[in-house]
C-alpha cells in the first residue's frame, strides 16, 4: 500500500498508491473536482426531499392546499396524481440544483481561498465562511435562476383527476407540457425579464441564507474533535442545525419569491408587483403568518436536504482527493513567490 497523507483539518487520510481511475482523478483540476462534488451533493439531496418540496411549493402558492393542512395535502396528491405527482417539476428541480450546487460549492471554495490568501488579516474563522458563503450563493443564483423559475411553474400545476386534467387557474392553454415548453413560452411572453422574475427576493434571501448556512456548519465543525469530524453522523448533525437556523431567518423572502414566480399563472388582472409590493399584498390578503406558510414542512425538507448535501459533498471531496484548503493556500503562496523570483532578474 502507498503512504498515508493526513488531512489535518478534517482528520481524513488519503492513500498515495494510485490506480488508473485514481490517476484520472489526480489529473483533474481542483475546480473541476469541486464542481463534481457539489453537483452530486445537490442532486442526491434534492431527489431525496422532492416530495416535501412539491408540497411546500403548493403550501406557499395555493390557498386550497394551505387550508387543508399537511397530511391532507399529501393524501390529495397521492389520490389525484399518484406517486409521480410528488415528483412533478423534479426534473427541472434536479436540472437546476446540479449546476447550482456545483457552482455554489465551487465558488464557496474559491472565494474562501481568495479571502484567506489575499486578506490574511481577516483570519480563517466562521466569519469568513459567512462572507464566502454569501458571495457563492449569489453567484450560483444568477447563473441558474431561470431553471428555478421553470421548476416552480411546473410544480404549481395541480391535476384534479388521475387523467391529468389541469385544475382551476391552470387552463388548458396555460398548462406546460414540460421543461422545454415552459422555458420557450415564458421567454416568448416576457423575454429575459420573464425568466428572471422573482430574482430580487432570491438574492435578498440567498445572501444571508447561504452565508449563515456555511457559517453555522463550519462553526459547529470547529468545535468537534478532529477524530470525529469524518464521522457521517456528526456531519449530518452539523448540516441539519446549519440548514435549520439559516432557513428560519430567510424564509419569508422565499414565500415572496414563489408568489412572484406564479403571479402570471394565477390569472390575476392586477399589475404584476415587485418584491415590496408582493410582500405587502401577502400581508394584506393573507396576514403576516402567511409569510411563514409551509415553514414547518420546510423544516422537514431543509434539515435532511442541507445535512445530506454537506455530508455527500465532504464524502465526494475525499473520493476525489481534494486537498485541504490550507495546503492549497500554501501552494498558492509558493507559486507566487516562485513567479516573483523568476521575473525579478528581468525587471532589473
Amino acid at each position: 500500500m502507498g503512504e498515508k497523507v493526513q488531512n489535518d483539518k478534517d482528520g481524513v487520510s488519503y492513500d498515495t498508491n494510485t490506480t488508473p481511475r485514481e490517476g484520472v482523478v489526480e489529473g483533474m483540476p481542483l475546480f473541476a473536482k469541486e464542481l463534481i462534488a457539489g453537483g452530486v451533493a445537490g442532486g442526491v439531496a434534492k431527489t431525496i426531499v422532492a416530495p416535501l418540496e412539491r408540497v411546500k411549493i403548493l403550501f406557499q402558492t395555493r390557498s386550497d392546499f394551505h387550508n387543508i393542512g399537511l397530511l391532507a395535502s399529501f393524501r390529495r396528491i397521492a389520490k389525484t396524481e399518484g406517486l409521480f405527482g410528488f415528483y412533478r417539476g423534479n426534473g427541472a428541480s434536479v436540472a437546476r440544483i446540479v449546476p447550482y450546487a456545483a457552482l455554489h460549492y465551487m465558488a464557496y471554495e474559491q472565494y474562501r481561498r481568495h479571502i484567506d490568501f489575499n486578506f490574511p488579516g481577516m483570519g480563517s474563522g466562521p466569519v469568513v465562511d459567512l462572507l464566502a458563503g454569501s458571495l457563492s450563493g449569489g453567484t450560483a443564483v444568477l447563473f441558474t435562476y431561470p431553471l428555478d423559475l421553470v421548476r416552480t411553474k411546473l410544480a404549481y400545476q395541480v391535476v384534479d383527476t388521475p387523467k391529468l386534467n389541469i385544475k382551476e387557474a391552470m387552463s388548458s392553454e396555460h398548462a406546460f407540457r414540460g421543461i422545454r415548453d415552459c422555458f420557450s413560452r415564458t421567454y416568448r411572453d416576457a423575454g429575459i425579464r420573464g425568466l428572471y422574475r422573482g430574482v430580487a427576493p432570491s438574492l435578498y434571501g440567498i445572501f444571508p441564507y447561504s452565508g449563515l448556512k456555511f457559517y453555522f456548519y463550519e462553526k459547529m465543525k470547529s468545535h468537534v474533535p478532529g477524530d470525529y469530524r469524518k464521522n457521517m453522523m456528526v456531519k449530518l448533525a452539523c448540516g441539519s442545525v446549519a440548514g435549520l437556523l439559516g432557513q428560519t431567518f430567510t424564509y419569508p423572502l422565499d414565500v415572496v419569491r414563489r408568489q412572484m414566480q406564479v403571479q402570471r399563472l394565477q390569472g390575476s388582472s392586477s399589475q404584476l408587483k415587485g418584491t415590496t409590493g408582493t410582500l405587502v399584498m401577502i400581508v394584506q390578503k393573507e396576514g403576516w403568518k402567511h409569510l411563514f406558510s409551509g415553514l414547518s414542512i420546510n423544516y422537514l425538507k431543509v434539515v435532511p436536504s442541507v445535512a445530506i448535501g454537506f455530508t455527500v459533498y465532504d464524502t465526494m471531496k475525499v473520493y476525489l482527493k481534494v486537498p485541504p484548503r490550507e495546503k492549497v493556500i500554501v501552494e498558492m503562496a509558493t507559486n507566487k513567490r516562485e513567479t516573483q523570483t523568476t521575473t525579478l532578474p528581468s525587471s532589473q
